[in-house]
C-alpha cells in the first residue's frame, strides 16, 4: 500500500471509532436512568456516587468535544473522493499519532511545567478514547445499577400498589383497626418507594468479583412488605364478604346448632343402646353451646366487622369441634357392637376348624372356647377380655393342629 492508502484507510478507522463513541454517549445521555437522576433529590450512597459520575460525565463530553474537533480535521485531510494529498500526510500522520487532543481538567503544576510548555500537554487520539472509556465505564456502572435497582422492587411494590388499589374502594366502613392497618401499609408502601427513588444504591450488592457490573438488588422489605399488603387485602375481602352476607351467615350458624344438637341426641341413644350389650365406652361429648344470636345481631348491627367475623370464627369453629365430638362418639358405639360381632363370628370359625382338626373333645380348647363365648355372649360385654379370650383360643387351636 502507499503512504496515502494507508493514511485513508486509518482516517476511516477513525471516524468509524468516533461515530460508535458519539453513539453510546448520545445513548447514555438519554438513558431513563441518567435523566432521573438528574432531576432528582438523591440521598446517601447514590448522592455521593452520582456527583462523582456526573462530574465524569460532564468531563467526559469536554473530552469527546475536543477529541471530535481533531477528528474532524482529520476527516477534512482524509476523506472526499480523493485520497489525501501528499502534502497533507505530515500533518495527518501528526493527529493519528501524535499528542493533539486537550484533555480538561487539572493543570500541571507550575513546578513541573517546561518552560515552553503548556500547563497540560495534549494526548493522542488512542490516549483520548481510553480516558473517555474509563470515564464512561464509571457513569454506567451507576446508571445501570440505579435501573436494575428499580426493576428489581418495581415487582413487588406494583404488586402490593396494585392490591391495595383493588381493595380501597372496600375499606370505609370496614372499622377503626381495619382503616388504621391499611393507612399503615398505604404509608409504608411509598416510603418504601421513596426510598428506592431517592437512594436506590442502598439497595443494591455489588458483585464479590469486585468493581464492574454485576451484582444483584435487596428486595427482602420490598418482598415482605408485598406479603403484608396481601395478607391485609385478603382479609379485607373477607370482612367485606361479611358485611355482605352478616345476616345469612349469623343464621345459617344458627341452624348448625340446631342441626349438630339433634344429631348429639342421636348420639347420645345410640350410645346408650349400646351400653347396654357393650361395657367401657366412651364419655358423652359436651353439650352444644348455644350462640349469643342477639350479640353477634348486634355487632353487625354496630358494623363491628372485624370483631363479627371474630365472632363468628370462634362459635363456627366450636360448633365443629362438638359435631366431630359428637360423630366420634356414635362411631365409637356402633363400631363396639361391630366388633363384638366379628369375634362372635371368628369364634364360630375356629370352633369349626377345631372339629375339622378332631380336637372338638380338646379339655383344654374346650374351657378356652367357653370362656370366650361367655365374655362374648354376657351383656353389657367386656370387648378388650372378650378379644384376648378369642386370641387365645385361636392360638391353641393353631399351635395344637400341627402336632395332631
Amino acid at each position: 500500500m502507499t503512504p496515502e492508502e494507508t493514511a485513508a484507510q486509518r482516517v476511516t478507522a477513525v471516524l468509524a471509532e468516533r461515530d460508535a463513541v458519539q453513539a453510546n454517549l448520545l445513548e447514555l445521555d438519554g438513558s431513563f436512568a441518567k435523566q432521573v437522576l438528574e432531576g432528582a433529590a438523591l440521598t446517601g450512597q447514590t448522592r455521593e456516587r452520582w456527583a462523582s459520575a456526573s462530574a465524569a460525565l460532564a468531563t467526559l463530553w469536554e473530552t469527546f468535544l475536543a477529541y471530535s474537533a481533531v477528528v474532524d480535521r482529520i476527516a477534512a485531510l482524509g476523506t472526499g473522493n480523493r485520497r489525501p494529498a501528499r502534502k497533507d500526510l505530515p500533518e495527518l500522520s501528526a493527529l493519528l499519532t501524535e499528542g493533539c487532543v486537550q484533555l480538561p481538567g487539572a493543570q500541571v503544576p507550575l513546578a513541573r511545567r517546561d518552560l515552553a510548555a503548556s500547563g497540560r500537554p495534549p494526548v493522542t487520539l488512542a490516549a483520548a478514547v481510553g480516558a473517555m472509556r474509563r470515564a464512561f465505564a464509571e457513569v454506567t456502572e451507576v446508571t445501570s445499577a440505579v435501573e436494575a435497582v428499580w426493576a428489581a422492587v418495581a415487582v413487588p411494590l406494583d404488586a402490593a400498589t396494585e392490591e391495595l388499589a383493588r381493595v380501597r374502594p372496600l375499606v370505609d366502613g370496614l372499622g377503626a383497626d381495619v382503616e388504621a392497618e391499611f393507612r399503615a401499609a398505604d404509608d409504608a408502601l411509598r416510603a418504601q418507594r421513596a426510598a428506592a427513588n431517592a437512594d436506590p444504591l442502598a439497595l443494591w450488592r455489588p458483585s464479590s468479583a469486585g468493581p464492574g457490573p454485576g451484582g444483584s438488588t435487596d428486595t427482602v422489605a420490598a418482598d415482605r412488605l408485598r406479603e403484608q399488603v396481601a395478607a391485609l387485602a385478603g382479609r379485607i375481602t373477607d370482612v367485606d364478604r361479611l358485611r355482605q352476607q352478616a345476616r345469612s351467615r349469623i343464621d345459617g350458624l344458627a341452624a348448625a346448632v340446631a342441626a349438630a344438637r339433634a344429631a348429639r341426641r342421636d348420639a347420645v341413644a345410640a350410645r346408650q343402646d349400646a351400653a347396654t350389650r357393650i361395657s367401657a365406652l366412651p364419655p358423652l361429648p359436651p353439650e352444644i353451646t348455644e350462640p349469643s344470636l342477639a350479640s353477634l345481631g348486634g355487632l353487625a348491627a354496630g358494623g363491628q366487622w372485624s370483631r363479627l367475623a371474630a365472632e363468628l370464627d370462634r362459635c363456627e369453629a366450636e360448633l365443629a369441634s362438638s359435631t366431630a365430638q359428637t360423630a366420634d362418639l356414635r362411631a365409637a358405639a356402633a363400631g363396639a357392637i361391630d366388633k363384638r360381632d366379628e369375634l362372635r363370628g371368628l369364634l364360630r370359625a375356629y370352633k369349626a376348624k377345631a372339629a375339622r382338626l378332631g380336637a372338638a373333645e380338646d379339655h383344654d380348647l374346650t374351657a378356652r372356647h367357653d370362656k370366650a363365648h361367655g365374655l362374648l355372649w354376657t351383656a353389657p360385654c367386656d370387648l378388650a377380655a372378650a378379644e384376648a379370650a378369642v386370641a387365645a383360643y385361636q392360638r391353641a387351636i393353631l399351635g395344637g393342629g400341627g402336632r395332631r
